[in-house]
């Protein structure tokens, strides 16, 4: 199959027969064999009842429903794991992103070898206040991750098949998908301008929110594809530094009573100095953030995760043993 479009939906029955109608015809003109997977992400209102309708109309439909609102970042994990398409492409159910783009992203990702490929709504039809703090978390995920896209948080991409099946979306992830795919090694991320619809049924789901769980999440994410697998790299270091920082300024505390004491003058006391304070808090703190890390090697050790890799591709390995001498057989 050429092609799977996957649509997270959460309470837009209006734009659903009109979306789905359009889906399908840019892709029949496009000569591709497809098919739309719909996510109801625990709709309140009649999504769900639209969506088996036009699952009963068209054969080329999928859809599966949630109990409850999981978030859109459940909804892509589960929609990336029943795509079979070469390509998949998701998109918002709004009608806000443009069916219209799907052909162009196809073929950069088939042709131009694209592991990923981000829309850029150059042009907006967003409320103010989202369009600004659009900029700003865009201008900070750039600066943190150093993918050069303009927009992150795109509903509408294109991923190879081997992307969505070899990274985990979960939680409020879905924003970081570029930054997921790359730190697990698709390095090959480019990016297209695409047309922004103005919205046309309902009232957007956007609220402040959003914009700081957005930012706690790129906190997250980069503590995870950076010290994951290796917390101690992260608090041992801190800890380390920060107890002998604190040591450093006990140390000179002791060191000048001393020096009073050998000169036989009037030492003042050490704990009149809130250098002492100072410096027991922070030695505490590193100790502390050292623990931490070593726990977080004990429980990284006993994770079933803990040596499970991505592979680029793989080969059938035998191993023959004669007389303690081995030789390895290549498939």
């Amino acid at each position: 199959m050429d092609l799977s479009v996957v649509v997270p939906v959460y309470n837009e029955e209006e734009s659903l027969p009109e979306l789905a109608e359009w889906i399908i015809r840019v892709c029949r003109n496009a000569g591709f064999s497809f098919e739309i997977i719909f996510i109801d992400d625990g709709s309140c209102d009649s999504s769900w009842r639209v969506i088996r309708e036009l699952c009963q109309v068209n054969s080329t439909i999928k859809a599966v429903s949630f109990r409850r609102n999981y978030g859109k970042a459940a909804a892509l994990h589960t929609g990336f794991s029943f795509a079979s398409g070469e390509v998949v492409i998701t998109m918002d159910s709004d009608l806000q992103d443009n069916p219209d783009e799907i052909p162009e992203l196809y073929r950069m990702v088939k042709e131009k070898g694209y592991d990923l490929v981000s829309g850029w709504k150059k042009k907006r039809y967003d409320p103010f206040i989202k369009r600004v703090t659009s900029r700003l978390y865009n201008f900070t995920a750039r600066l943190w991750s150093g993918i050069k896209l303009h927009d992150f948080n795109c509903g509408l991409k294109a991923y190879r098949n081997e992307v969505v099946k070899g990274i985990e979306v979960y939680g409020e992830m879905h924003r970081y998908i570029p930054i997921l795919a790359y730190e697990a090694g698709f390095k090959k991320i480019g990016e297209k301008v695409v047309k922004h619809q103005p919205r046309k049924y309902g009232s957007t789901k956007y609220g402040l929110d959003r914009f700081i769980k957005g930012y706690l999440d790129l906190l997250t994410i980069g503590f995870i594809t950076k010290f994951g697998k290796s917390p101690m790299h992260l608090f041992g270091t801190l800890g380390t530094l920060m107890f002998v920082a604190g040591f450093a300024m006990a140390g000179y505390l002791g060191g000048r009573k001393l020096w009073y004491v050998s000169h036989n003058l009037r030492a003042p006391l050490v704990t009149e100095s809130p250098w002492f304070y100072i410096a027991l808090t922070v030695m505490v703190l590193g100790t502390l953030l050292f623990l931490t890390g070593f726990l977080g090697e004990l429980i990284n050790r006993n994770s079933p995760e803990r040596n499970k890799y991505l592979l680029k591709d793989d080969i059938n390995i035998e191993i023959h043993s004669t007389e303690g001498n081995s030789s390895i057989a290549l498939k």
